[in-house]
């Protein structure tokens, strides 16, 4: 039976700083009484400028079509990346990681709605290739940005940099992760605000919550087994949850010698009795869907990924890996109050397994003493292996889904290869990255078709405009469908088949990037294919995707063989290529 909250903190009401910041996160400031709140947007160069002046001036959640109307800000805001690795010990027990500026979770990038944003990403970490995938980004116009390798880009070589430029074309929260192989899962993660209007006004943004599992082994171990003979090691459990890299570990469970500090520090956040305050959840793990609660508190939900809705209560949010909600909370407590906000995974085989599933940090009233811990209890369910209910989920700018102009059925299904490896596969085939001939370069130059390289697994649109894809899902496990480049509607989902015709809210369905696709069951979307490119669609479990359950959609090849590609491009494939001619690169799973 996994430990509870009461075993791990036994006999403990008060906190005491154990580990020194630097060994538990870095340099990172997430998750302490001395993270920053937010602002409603950003100033052209710093502060917060009134209400009068907001750059998308009139436009609202309400009357702004959310990825057409951004404004033209002039602006481009500008960050510096170095990968690297590092030793930090989130949950107390020490393991080696992969760091964003020496921090975990990463430093945060921040944006106006409108801006473009520029990152200079540096490969320090020696042995291997890296990317960075800006998740939720449309990348109009930039599709060879968006940061997949194989795909957009060839990987950035060990002691090279690579700087990306995209638009910030949709406001509201997302997060940066690296997308080569598994690397994100060791710890190359960050937030992402873009600043915008909103459907609910709030006293302070109190900015992003990451909520994500944690592995006390480094991520190409697990990738081996993911991908190896040995079944009885299959699916990987977590050790741990963490909310904004922290958590404590329960360390009578370490048996091998590892070092582990009992009681290690937990995330903390300050309300003001009275006010209301905006909290920006991000599931940034790999594998469990995540149930996030603050005990004696209701929560409104104002956001789901990068699209505003009209909000509604509840007592839990279910956030699947890459999903975002934007929940807001009314302290109304009492000055002296102290709760625990919880985030749990739900821990069933469908949706992921985990040792340690809890995950709790501390939020304190004005008035609290902070070296005490809480004593509030909860009684909310976090045992459904789904996304809330759809019906709920309305878009504050309505849309509505023209008619396909073509239908594709995909049922996912998990298979043994002849070698005796498990291989995911969509429609029979699995995916396999070729680093050194990028999809979207070879499209360029009008190599569409690719009958000798199936494992590229792509679908070819063509021209049309309207593109609708049913998945049915045949295994008993969950999986949070990723759709890069699009705001993809849900018209239906549930167990078993759908039945052709049923639209959830069909005047103004869902609008999300990642939805979670439930074990046995099926989802139907559809996009619109307004944006050229190659855009990658996959299971957003990091072990499936080593596993290749992924497609490739190609969408208007016609545009993209007039599309002008930087001349970086190729530069950076010349880098790789020099190195992996020299390297034999380890690429044991599916790769992106």
């Amino acid at each position: 039976m996994p430990p509870t909250i009461t075993s791990i903190f036994k006999n403990v009401t008060t906190l005491t700083a154990l580990i020194p910041p630097q060994s538990q996160d870095g340099s990172s400031l997430w998750g302490t009484l001395q993270a920053p709140t937010f602002p409603i947007c950003l100033g052209k160069d710093s502060g917060s400028p009134p209400p009068s002046e907001l750059p998308w001036g009139s436009k609202t959640a309400f009357t702004a079509h959310p990825e057409n109307d951004a404004p033209h800000t002039g602006v481009t805001r500008y960050y510096d990346f170095t990968i690297s690795r590092g030793q930090i010990a989130p949950d107390g027990v020490q393991r080696n990681a992969l760091l964003v500026n020496g921090q975990f979770p990463g430093p945060i990038i921040e944006a106006n709605w409108g801006d473009f944003i520029e990152v200079k990403v540096t490969n320090d970490l020696g042995d291997e290739g890296t990317s960075m995938h800006w998740h939720g980004f449309l990348q109009k116009d930039t599709p060879y940005y968006d940061g997949v390798p194989s795909v957009g880009q060839c990987p950035i070589a060990p002691g090279k940099t690579f700087t990306y430029r995209f638009r910030a074309e949709l406001f509201g929260t997302t997060w940066y992760h690296a997308h080569y192989s598994a690397q994100y899962s060791g710890g190359v993660v960050g937030p992402l605000i873009i600043y915008g209007p909103s459907s609910s006004k709030c006293d302070i943004d109190l900015g992003p919550v990451m909520l994500s599992d944690w592995y006390h082994k480094p991520y190409e171990k697990i990738v081996e087994n993911v991908v190896g003979t040995d079944l009885s090691s299959l699916p990987p459990h977590s050790d741990s949850n963490l909310i904004n890299g922290k958590m404590a570990y329960n360390c009578s469970l370490i048996t091998d010698g590892t070092p582990c500090q009992p009681d290690a520090p937990l995330s903390k956040f300050k309300f003001q009795s009275g006010k209301t305050h905006r909290l920006r959840l991000i599931n940034s793990g790999a594998d469990g869907v995540q149930k996030f609660s603050i005990d004696n508190h209701k929560l409104t939900i104002i956001a789901e990924d990068f699209i505003t809705i009209e909000p509604y209560e509840t007592d839990v949010v279910t956030v699947a890996v890459g999903q975002r909600s934007d929940i807001l909370v009314h302290a109304n407590g009492e000055p002296g109050d102290i709760v625990w906000m919880r985030s749990t995974l739900v821990g069933d085989k469908p949706c992921g397994q985990a040792d340690q599933p809890d995950a709790v940090a501390i939020v304190y009233y004005e008035d609290a003493d902070t070296t005490k811990l809480p004593t509030t209890t909860t009684s909310v369910d976090t045992k459904v292996c789904a996304n809330d209910d759809l019906s709920k989920s309305v878009p504050t700018f309505p849309m509505i889904p023209g008619p396909a102009d073509v239908v594709v059925n995909i049922a996912i299904n998990l298979t043994i290869n002849e070698t005796g490896h498990p291989i995911w596969t969509m429609n029979g085939q699995t995916f396999r990255a070729n680093y050194n001939n990028p999809l979207l370069l070879l499209a360029k130059l009008g190599n569409i078709s690719y009958p000798d390289n199936p494992e590229w697994n792509v679908y070819n649109f063509g021209e049309n405009k309207t593109i609708r894809i049913v998945f049915d899902n045949l295994i008993p496990f969950a999986h949070p469908m990723h759709l890069h480049g699009h705001n993809m509607f849900i018209l239906h989902e549930g167990p078993g088949k759908w039945d052709g015709v049923t639209i959830t809210n069909p005047d103004n369905p869902s609008r999300r990037d990642t939805q979670l696709l439930q074990a046995l069951g099926h989802m139907a979307i559809q996009f619109n294919a307004d944006n050229p490119g190659v855009w990658p669609f996959h299971c957003h479990i990091a072990w499936h995707l080593s596993g290749g359950l992924y497609i490739n959609v190609m969408e208007r090849p016609a545009d993209i063989s007039e599309m002008e590609i930087p001349d970086v491009m190729a530069q950076t494939c010349r880098d790789w290529a020099s190195y992996s001619n020299t390297t034999v690169v380890s690429q044991i799973d599916a790769g992106p």
